[in-house]
């Protein structure tokens, strides 16, 4: 029996993290080996391209299509929902989702429009479950329905490739850090005022410097961030939002770095085992899952982080130090049209539970470093990349078993007899 053509619509040779979502997700459909797989490449914003290329990457690009021939058994589209078009015989929709409380009505008409929506997190399935508007008749105002999700959502959990990120001995060159104790974050710098940016760098930063200033012997922060370019300006750019944060902040301060431009993924998990790098921190607004967080927690090092939206499927409070708070109302500067919505809220940590949080970090760094252990464990059985095959496979027998393969079918040319005119 012929295979299930399946054309995957996403970012596939983007520097994304959409781009990386997109990468595992097709090599999946390949391991599975159940289908004839093909990819339609896409942009993601202004983000580059040509991974594929700088990485040597053989699997992948032969799967690369510039059009499309037929229509497909199986349409993925890998992008945010309100892009979603149904192309296939069965659509299915893979999106990270919504790192608020709500998604934009847009959202919602796109995954409708779709056979199956795949998530990264229980928190965004259960945005896309809880986002409902009334809808009103555009002439006389009156209430004619309720939008809100009518397609099935599941949720594909980011798996994390456990031959690229795990222990290993470093070769990552921290020798100008004189600290012996570095807190790490990674991720990018996004738009929104101080303490409003979704990933909350600048609070983050702040956070940090009244924690220690003044203090004998304090531990540094490392930052790989970005705008979300690797230019000589966002480098600047990044560099004097950090001078502008410092200069709130009274007394002898501690040290931060910067680690700017592209990284391998070999490098990143060098970076995670320096001995300088002890524990990684965010202090998140929200996530669709985490992506960074996993991948650490994968060389067993502790993690201080956010207890609220899609990172907490995978961090044990038992094993991390995770930080309550109160959810709030996004503010207008990190507002994203047709995406983050200003009605919508999200994560604002507890000050005193950050202070408490990065102080004892220090303290009892052996006792967490044994809970980061037990927590490795925990992931890398439960949330590796074989995992994440496994749901991919069983989401698709469970949705897609009762589609026939469309055959085309070559009849035989028929050759009329010629008739004559009478």
């Amino acid at each position: 029996m012929s295979k299930l053509t399946v054309i995957v619509s996403c970012p596939i040779d983007t520097y994304s993290g959409y781009g990386a979502r997109s990468r595992d997700f097709v090599k999946g459909l390949v391991d599975i080996d159940k289908y004839d797989v093909k990819i339609l490449p896409q942009r993601w914003g202004n983000t580059r391209t040509g991974y594929l290329e700088d990485h040597g990457d053989t699997t992948l690009q032969p799967l690369i299509i510039n059009k499309i021939e037929i229509k497909p058994d199986i349409w993925i589209q890998c992008t945010v929902p309100n892009e979603f078009q149904p192309v296939g015989t069965f659509n299915i929709g893979l999106t990270a989702g919504i790192e608020t409380t709500l998604c934009d009505p847009s959202w919602i008409q796109g995954c409708n429009r779709m056979d199956l929506i795949l998530c990264s997190s229980q928190h965004s399935k259960k945005v896309f479950l809880d986002s409902k508007y009334d809808q009103k008749d555009n002439n006389t105002g009156q209430l004619i329905g309720k939008l809100e999700l009518e397609k099935p959502v599941e949720v594909l959990f980011e798996g994390g490739d456990l031959d690229k990120y795990k222990q290993e001995k470093s070769t990552f060159d921290l020798s100008s850090i004189k600290e012996s104790f570095c807190f790490l974050f990674v991720g990018h710098w996004l738009q929104g005022a101080l303490g409003e940016d979704r990933k909350n760098v600048g609070y983050m930063i702040k956070s940090f410097l009244e924690t220690f200033k003044n203090k004998k012997d304090s531990p540094a922060l490392i930052l790989k961030t970005s705008k979300g370019t690797s230019s000589i300006l966002d480098q600047s750019f990044i560099l004097k939002r950090i001078d502008e944060i410092r200069k709130t902040v009274k007394g002898k301060l501690p040290n931060i770095y910067l680690v700017h431009g592209d990284l391998s993924d070999k490098e990143i998990n060098s970076l995670y085992n320096n001995d300088k790098v002890k524990a990684m921190v965010s202090l998140t607004k929200g996530e669709g899952f985490g992506r960074p967080l996993l991948e650490f927690s994968f060389v067993n090092k502790p993690i201080l982080c956010s207890a609220w939206s899609g990172q907490v499927d995978f961090l044990d409070p038992n094993f991390s130090i995770l930080i309550g708070g109160e959810v709030k109302q996004i503010h207008q500067s990190a507002v994203v049209n047709n995406v983050l919505v200003p009605e919508s809220l999200w994560f604002q940590p507890d000050d005193a539970q950050v202070g408490r949080g990065y102080k004892d970090m220090v303290k009892n760094y052996k006792k967490y470093l044994t809970n980061a252990k037990r927590l490795g464990h925990r992931n890398r059985t439960e949330f590796s990349y074989g995992k994440m095959v496994q749901k991919i496979d069983e989401y698709l027998t469970q949705y897609t078993s009762n589609i026939t393969k469309q055959v085309q079918l070559n009849l035989p040319k028929l050759e009329l007899p010629k008739l004559k005119k009478v």
